[in-house]
């Protein structure tokens, strides 16, 4: 691997693609024509009409939720951005994350999560998949500490807020394209959805505060559903 910046995001060469692709300073991870770069289930993940497409049926059912995997590096300090959209279900959008296991339907992974979904409820809020969960609910603004009662129970607070929920979910298109913005400096880490921010969280608990890991698309178990995304791009952050 080469890096991109120091201390921020690491790439191999092969990920980088002409530079008119992306805005100034970002660099393209999805070429628009096939997943060169990315790994996961072939069964589920293609492209269609230049977007990442990830497809379940109700035959075979998912028995776990599984991925698609960047794997021309790991992210550390980054300023990602992409366009979304989703036909019923769950997805998100894991970064600084590890791949854990290979599943029957492919990769499983747990880290953090910028959570969306074809419903109203989780869209733009922090999750912690295969670990502490929810971290911070849509408008929230958060730090997550040790607890001092026992350090290895999570503590989370609520600081803030950084917009009212009904209001950022009435600007989700359902259904159609939304754009997503996750930013990730040391320990703080902030989420936006059509300019939106959607969450603010410090993450203090050192022992389970991730640095660096994988960045990946998820497929939800759950109802057939459709998830695409398009114009994924990213900006290493010194």
């Amino acid at each position: 691997m080469a890096a991109l910046a120091a201390g921020a995001v690491l790439l191999t060469q092969t990920a980088l693609l002409p530079a008119q692709e992306a805005e100034p300073g970002f660099t393209s991870l999805f070429n628009g024509r096939d997943l060169t770069g990315w790994r996961g289930n072939p069964e589920l993940w293609s492209v269609r009409d230049g977007a990442i497409t990830g497809v379940t049926k109700a035959d075979p059912k998912l028995t776990h939720n599984t991925f698609l995997v960047w794997t021309n590096g790991v992210t550390e300090d980054f300023e990602l951005r992409l366009s979304y959209r989703i036909e019923k279900g769950n997805s998100g959008i894991q970064y600084r994350s590890k791949v854990t296991r290979e599943g029957q339907f492919g990769p499983i992974v747990g880290g953090y999560q910028a959570d969306f979904e074809a419903g109203k409820t989780y869209s733009g809020i922090l999750y912690e998949e295969g670990g502490r969960g929810i971290l911070a609910l849509r408008g929230q603004k958060v730090t997550i500490k040790a607890d001092p009662a026992d350090p290895k129970k999570t503590k989370i607070e609520k600081t803030g807020e950084v917009g009212k929920s009904d209001e950022i979910q009435a600007r989700i298109k359902n259904e159609d394209w939304n754009d997503y913005v996750v930013i990730a400096k040391g320990n703080h880490l902030q989420q936006f959805i059509n300019g939106l921010p959607t969450v603010d969280v410090t993450d203090e608990q050192e022992a389970r505060a991730a640095k660096s890991g994988v960045l990946a698309l998820q497929i939800h178990v759950g109802p057939p559903m459709v998830v695409q995304f398009k114009n994924v791009r990213i900006k290493a952050l010194k």
